[in-house]
């Protein structure tokens, strides 16, 4: 898979409460703005496949080829959270066996038409209990804050930071500074997670196009290629007798990998951007140290010295994350994808992550037992 497949194309519409747009207007948007960015003005002449991937659409594939009219074969991928992540896996897998040349990737959804003010989700299997995403993630946190002595003020500096990021990326649903006064003001939603340590679901599509490497500067002159991609399992956390709240075991199993896919030998040394599934704000602190940016229980130092904000050492969720960028489940896996072409091509403007070559992606899903990482790095 290591650079046989390139990305030369782009695009994502704007994420939010869209609710003067069908779920078409928004692949539209996202697929047409990857089209302009990749040269491509004849899509049924070029593309040869397409990969999509939603959670909450009822039409199924066909809903993206409609909107498009475009009349290829059609792939519908779904992997809750990480559906993006796994729409993509598949693409370039079928670039690399040399199945299809070029092919078009797209995730979207849009929840906010189902009528509820979050996901309609409910864990029912955490030791035979009933648990929403925030329930159970909050249980992570309790047991990390006793092993490790972290608080709520950890967190609080990752919302701050993500919402920081946010205001910067034009597309970006919620562009509000925040302190970590007013993270840790914010009312309760399962312990310790206040309102502003939770994601933000919203509308939107994400798309990209690849193709085989070697046809690739026959789109742009800067593609950028895969070097890793995988979607990994591990034991559902919700019935491991194993699992100690403390780490994500489906994250270390794709990041092992991922890095031997790259031939990464110290990320936090290599890696330039990343951008993290925060969910909730302690699961992109888990991640931290689940992807081996930094040693066990040591998230908290790394968070307090600033290790993961613009201007440190290794940049995270350059452009809000879930958290403030949004998250359309089927989408946020391509949305990840999309920032992190434009910070490996310096194209990410007043969020650019200085001579970056090298990005990571980590998107969970899976309900929550898979984990998918995509590594770019620059032709």
């Amino acid at each position: 898979m290591r650079d046989k497949v390139a990305i030369v194309g782009v695009g994502c519409c704007q994420f939010g409460e869209n609710w003067d747009q069908s779920p078409s207007d928004m692949i539209v948007d996202a697929t047409y703005e990857a089209y302009a960015d990749a040269g491509i003005d004849d899509p049924q002449d070029r593309i040869d496949a397409v990969f999509t991937g939603s959670i909450y659409s009822n039409k199924g594939p066909h809903e993206c080829s409609d909107a498009l009219k475009l009349w290829k074969p059609v792939t519908m991928v779904s992997n809750y959270c990480a559906t993006g992540t796994d729409a993509f896996r598949c693409a370039a897998m079928s670039i690399a066996a040399g199945v299809y040349e070029t092919v078009l990737v797209v995730g979207y959804d849009k929840p906010k038409d189902r009528g509820v003010a979050g996901p309609s989700v409910v864990m029912n299997q955490v030791r035979d209990l009933p648990m929403t995403p925030a329930g159970w993630f909050a249980l992570c946190a309790a047991t990390y804050f006793e092993k490790y002595g972290a608080g709520r003020e950890d967190l609080a500096r990752i919302a701050v930071k993500n919402h920081h990021n946010g205001t910067l990326a034009p597309k970006s649903f919620l562009k509000r500074e925040i302190s970590v006064e007013d993270a840790l003001g914010a009312r309760m939603i399962s312990w310790p997670f206040g309102l502003y340590d939770c994601a933000a679901q919203t509308d939107g599509a994400a798309a990209a196009i690849l193709t085989r490497a070697e046809n690739a500067r026959s789109f742009r002159d800067d593609p950028v290629l895969v070097k890793a991609v995988t979607v990994f399992a591990g034991p559902n956390p919700q019935k491991d007798p194993g699992n100690d709240f403390l780490s994500w075991k489906p994250t270390a199993h794709a990041a092992k990998e991922a890095y031997r896919q790259a031939g990464i030998e110290n990320p936090m040394e290599e890696i330039d951007v990343a951008q993290l599934h925060d969910c909730f704000t302690l699961t992109e602190l888990l991640s931290y140290e689940d992807l081996g940016f930094c040693r066990k229980g040591a998230a908290r130092e790394h968070v307090a010295a600033g290790t993961f904000e613009l201007d440190g050492e290794l940049p995270v969720n350059t452009d809000g994350g879930l958290k403030s960028f949004g998250h359309p489940t089927g989408a946020t896996g391509v949305r990840m994808v999309y920032e992190n072409v434009l910070q490996l091509q310096g194209r990410a403007g007043e969020r650019q992550v200085a001579d970056a070559s090298l990005a990571l992606s980590h998107n969970i899903g899976g309900h929550p037992t898979a984990c998918g990482i995509v590594i770019l790095g620059r032709a």
